[in-house]
């Protein structure tokens, strides 16, 4: 990068030089020193972003208790890197790990949209059928955004797109037990065990 910038600049400068050049040689120049300078910035900006998600990211995963304030930090800090470098191999993974805290502090909307995001912006994305896989369980629980025909529209495709994978299995069996109440359940359990 550095070497970019000096052979622009040492470009601007030969060019500066030459009293011949014309006046849209002069503007051209300077788009290219403005677009060099823009995405030094850029690059500077996604560091300090990757750095403070990082951070968030270490503060929660060494946390012995569960501190809600961090988590809303660290949220924070996912969903900034993730829209501002989303050009960043790393923007799905904090996608994806802002949904799952999104959803640890009943931030249900919220995940939905990360996972949403993970899954459309990023389709080779090595952890797309875990994004998959949690956005089908936000629809899929009563508790959470409790919509049964999502949820099964996304266990369908998690199945057809990675359908070997465990979280196809997975959401073969979430698919078999989904509309069912925990009573059902249990007691389907306990026909199966006896």
């Amino acid at each position: 990068m550095i070497r970019i910038g000096c052979i622009v600049l040492t470009s601007v400068f030969a060019f500066s030089c030459n009293n011949n050049q014309s006046e849209q040689t002069d503007h051209s120049v300077k788009n290219v020193v403005d677009s060099v300078k823009q995405e030094v910035v850029i690059k500077d900006s996604c560091a300090m972003y990757l750095q403070k998600a990082q951070a968030a990211d270490k503060k929660l995963l060494t946390a012995t208790t569960f501190n809600k304030v961090d988590a809303e930090n660290a949220l924070v800090a996912f969903d900034t890197y993730a829209n501002f470098c989303f050009k960043d191999s790393l923007a799905p993974v904090y996608l994806l790990k802002g949904g799952q805290v999104a959803q640890s502090i009943a931030r249900y909307s919220t995940a939905q949209d990360l996972f949403r995001r993970c899954i459309a912006n990023y389709p080779k994305f090595e952890s797309r059928a875990a994004a998959l896989f949690l956005l089908a369980q936000l629809y899929d629980n009563a508790t959470m955004l409790n919509d049964e025909t999502k949820a099964r529209v996304i266990y369908q495709q998690l199945m057809a797109e990675y359908p070997k994978t465990t979280f196809a299995e997975d959401a073969k069996t979430c698919l078999k037990n989904l509309g069912k109440t925990d009573e059902q359940l249990i007691e389907e359990f306990l026909k199966k065990n006896k």
